[in-house]
């Protein structure tokens, strides 16, 4: 072993000796084995093969594993390889390494989704890419990619805005590179731009140079214009191509390099605006439809990382963006000071209970109180919500922040229609929690209940009644009864003209009768006719047909006759047809088929005299032969309560035949 780390050509010959051997006792081939080890083809191909570059750390761990090899000393022979290698790859070719050794990672492309678990640092290289969805720019960088391995030096700068994808573009279109034997040098050490200028000369033929960033490079006020030439001078050398530059830029970089200058002023990036001259391709911000398809179609196919992300983008497209910024909210979550978790988690509570999107400030900070431990809650300063909010705001990629000011769009109402009678959302600040950190709430809090706190914030600053109903339900169901009442009597005082009925309609309960009566007499005072309708239902199927009747007759009065026949029809008591068919007769009079046609079968159904106990004696009808054509049953009962309508009407002149029976 001594002879084979002073030697470096031994230490690499005895390494892959060893992995053959690991290979056969397992009885695999490399395809099998790269699957075991999680590598490429490729990448296992050339840790076999001589001449070819020292594999990498990661790829030597990855074989020992999936061959059950002692891994300490499989790395230490690769670290004495690799001191003083002599293959061709490191023998004065020019800077950078084999594209097959380089990590997407290392390279800057964004982790995306969580770290494993067990995964013991978590770091970047731990993490699976997911799948990856070709677009437009991708066929600009492809016939880059293409006459670059023809033999022609090519250069493309990737245009875009924070985590749009850009750097995860340029990694996928070197691939083709990475079989023809390409390296790829990307400076950084001891700064990017002193890097860059320093061995720029060295590149050699067949050589990705990597710029991500570029503004750290082109835009470097000292030496920004002089590694602008000396790029330019690599493409326009033809000894020493060919080679591939890939670089991004965020729009704003973009702009001010390629703007002109005033007349006689200063022109600080003449040389970068020459070199970036046709050689960009923009990014869109979002999946367009057909994108937004084919990641579909990766996610049905087992992308669990497209599949998760999907969930909160199908709307707005912005996939990239929720992939690279899902791992750094959950990361800010998890090592926030405790006020601000506090008001994640109050936030995350009402999200999941029904609370809408946009979530009052006074409302988190009041609720966010109880979240705390006692020691924590000593700990707050006078200004702590203030700095909470303040870090819960700050950006992470793909500008998405934690908790972000919201601004909600105004309603738009036809010029007719009346203003809502209470503020749909609350006076001052408003925030929306970030939709990644909405998913892992519903997942990690389900079986939490909220603590006092929450549900006083609730009753004292939330104003919409369909938040106040949904937490009355979910205060019930987490038998906290009492602010189950008192939430429920808040929704009823809150709701107005402009609520959806059926969110605001508050079943009778034991305990509860005091909702509905208020309920009711705010639907009569606003002359709500929508709301009218729906108390006549409450108030028939509490058993106060009195009350039911005087709403009926009030929705009918503003336009709404059908209320009458609805009260008719939910009565279904046939000992007792006069309950039943008063209705029906008020409905007559305010002109509606529906209750003729409802009354007369009625009638129909209870039979004739000899059959029916109905005390109303004009349903007494004598029984008699009906003359040929002289429609019967049904329509003879409507032309009688045609003849019984008081007064002329707008279906005076119409023959009830030709209305039809009554519908199912």
């Amino acid at each position: 072993m001594r002879d084979q780390q002073n030697d470096p050509s031994l230490a690499l010959t005895e390494l892959r000796r060893r992995l053959a051997g690991g290979l056969a006792r397992c009885r695999l081939n490399k395809t099998q084995l790269a699957r075991r080890a999680g590598l490429g083809r490729t990448t296992v191909s050339e840790a076999f093969q001589a001449g070819k570059p020292v594999p990498s750390d990661r790829t030597v761990a990855a074989l020992a594993h999936a061959l059950k090899l002692p891994k300490d000393e499989l790395l230490e022979l690769r670290r004495s390889a690799a001191a003083t290698s002599t293959s061709a790859a490191e023998s004065g070719e020019g800077p950078g390494r084999s594209i097959g050794e380089w990590e997407p990672h290392a390279l800057e492309v964004h982790p995306a989704g969580p770290a494993p678990s067990g995964s013991g640092s978590g770091s970047p290289e731990q993490r699976v890419l997911p799948g990856y969805v070709l677009r437009a720019h991708d066929r600009v960088l492809a016939d880059a990619v293409r006459e670059a391995g023809a033999g022609r030096s090519r250069m493309v700068v990737v245009v875009g805005t924070s985590s749009t994808g850009k750097t995860r573009a340029c990694w996928e279109t070197v691939q083709p590179l990475r079989e023809q034997g390409w390296r790829l040098w990307h400076p950084f050490d001891p700064t990017r731009a002193e890097a860059a200028l320093e061995d720029l000369h060295r590149v050699g033929p067949r050589t990705v140079v990597w710029l991500n960033e570029a503004q750290h490079y082109l835009g470097d006020a000292r030496t920004g214009e002089r590694i602008a030439a000396a790029v330019h001078h690599l493409l326009i050398h033809p000894a020493g191509g060919p080679v591939l530059v890939l670089g991004t830029l965020w729009p704003e970089y973009a702009t001010r390099y390629t703007a002109l200058p005033a007349p006689g002023g200063p022109d600080p990036h003449s040389q970068v605006r020459e070199l970036l001259t046709g050689r960009t391709v923009s990014i869109p911000d979002t999946f367009d439809a057909r994108a937004l398809a084919a990641a579909n179609t990766r996610a049905e196919n087992g992308d669990q990382l497209l599949a998760d992300a999907l969930t909160r983008t199908r709307a707005d497209g912005r996939l990239t963006q929720e992939l690279a910024g899902a791992p750094e909210l959950l990361h800010r979550y998890q090592h926030a000071t405790p006020a601000a978790r506090a008001v994640v988690e109050a936030a995350m509570d009402a999200r999941r209970l029904g609370v809408g999107l946009h979530l009052a400030q006074t409302f988190l900070t009041d609720a966010a109180v109880d979240y705390l431990t006692d020691t924590d809650y000593d700990q707050l300063t006078d200004d702590w919500a203030e700095q909470a909010f303040a870090e819960l705001a700050r950006l992470v990629h793909g500008k998405q922040a934690l908790l972000r000011r919201a601004a909600p769009r105004p309603k738009r109402r036809p010029p007719e229609s009346p203003p809502p009678a209470t503020a749909s959302h609350p006076a001052g600040p408003v925030f929306r929690l970030a939709d990644y950190l909405e998913q892992h709430g519903r997942i990690t809090r389900s079986h939490l209940c909220p603590p006092a706190s929450f549900w006083h914030a609730a009753h004292t600053h939330l104003t919409h009644p369909d938040d106040l109903a949904h937490l009355a339900q979910a205060a019930e169901n987490r038998h906290r009864l009492q602010w189950a009442h008192h939430l429920r009597l808040r929704a009823a005082d809150r709701s107005g003209t402009d609520v959806p009925v059926g969110l605001a309609r508050v079943r009778e309960k034991a305990g509860y009768r005091e909702v509905m009566e208020t309920f009711c007499r705010q639907t009569a005072a606003h002359a709500d006719a929508h709301a009218l309708i729906d108390g006549v239902r409450m108030w028939d199927e509490a058993g106060y047909q009195k009350g039911a009747e005087t709403l009926a007759r009030q929705a009918a009065d503003h336009g709404h006759a059908h209320a009458l026949t609805d009260l008719g029809r939910i009565r279904k008591e046939p000992r007792n047809l006069v309950s039943t068919e008063i209705p029906h007769r008020r409905a007559v009079e305010f002109d509606v088929v529906n209750g003729l046609l409802d009354l007369a079968w009625m009638r129909a159904e209870a039979g004739g005299p000899s059959r029916s106990r109905n005390p109303l004696r004009a349903c007494r009808q004598p029984r008699r032969r009906r003359p040929p054509g002289r429609p019967g049953g049904v329509a003879a009962g409507a032309d009688q309560v045609l003849a019984e309508r008081p007064g002329p009407g707008r279906y005076a002149d119409t023959p009830i035949a030709a209305v039809g029976a009554r519908p199912a």
